[in-house]
């Protein structure tokens, strides 16, 4: 149960975030499912996928 309460709160910081918070969440959080990784794709700017990709090449 913690790890589900820790990934809502992460969730949170992750919505409220500007574009290169989120992409410093992303790319540095560890320990999430595959599933989580999509659910916080699924609230990212559609328009800065490609900054994104960048950052973790």
């Amino acid at each position: 149960m913690e790890a589900n309460s820790n990934f809502q709160e992460i969730k949170e910081r992750f919505i409220a975030a500007d574009i290169d918070t989120k992409i410093e969440i992303y790319t540095t959080v560890q320990g999430l499912s595959v599933e989580q990784y999509k659910e916080l794709l699924s609230v990212f700017p559609i328009k800065y996928l490609d900054k994104l990709e960048k950052s973790m090449a």
